[in-house]
């Protein structure tokens, strides 16, 4: 199977070109996503080695990978984020339960969930199926599968694993240890409207259950 990493990318100037040059020789083709930067990540990225899609502005992380999803040719898609805090040396071991045919989606499970407001949504997600780490930035997945998906919402958080399930698509997870980069991180206020996008499968649940005690 060959393999596509799709990297949606913000002014991430700093960490692109490492990022790019350590997915080279990993993967059959890197495509990063440039979420309209202001600064020369898209230039930086080119430079080392990965196919650029450049958004015209700044559309969110969904709208980037759903763009990027669409332009891979090859069999798996693995998704990462563009500051090189995945450890990209466990890309062989999340692609691996996909060639051997026990999943169609891997996820790599953090070490750690920094934001709470994310273990919330995981957390909420679960009450409706076995999603995992629903909001790891690193995943493998089957292409055709991943081309199916309508990716819709303010982050991946809960709805994108849910997505899967409700497709018939089965997930396994593969432990991954986060590198620490230094980064800020500001408050993820998208989390909040990310909540109204997983409040219709909650309903659901809440729904299925009320007509199972009938």
């Amino acid at each position: 199977m060959h393999i596509a990493a799709v990297v949606p990318a913000f002014n991430e100037a700093q960490r692109i070109g490492a990022v790019v040059a350590a997915l080279v020789p990993r993967v059959d083709e890197v495509i990063v996503v440039d979420d309209g930067s202001r600064d020369d990540t898209a230039a930086i990225a080119e430079a080392a080695g990965a196919r650029v899609l450049r958004q015209a502005s700044n559309q969110g992380y969904i709208a980037a990978l759903r763009r990027g999803i669409a332009a891979a040719r090859a069999e798996v898609i693995v998704t990462l984020d563009a500051d090189g805090e995945m450890p990209l040396d466990s890309i062989a071991a999340l692609v691996a339960p996909i060639r051997e045919g026990r999943a169609d989606m891997v996820q790599g499970r953090r070490n750690r969930v920094p934001r709470p407001s994310e273990r919330l949504l995981t957390w909420l997600a679960a009450l409706r199926g076995a999603v995992g780490d629903s909001g790891t930035g690193m995943r493998a997945i089957r292409r055709d599968l991943a081309q199916r998906l309508e990716l819709r919402g303010a982050c991946i958080c809960g709805t994108l694993a849910l997505e899967v399930l409700a497709k018939g698509g089965r997930i396994a997870e593969v432990p991954i240890h986060l590198h620490r980069v230094n980064k800020p991180r500001r408050i993820a206020w998208f989390h909040l409207r990310q909540f109204f996008y997983l409040l219709p499968w909650l309903l659901r649940t809440h729904k299925n259950s009320s007509n199972e005690r009938v």
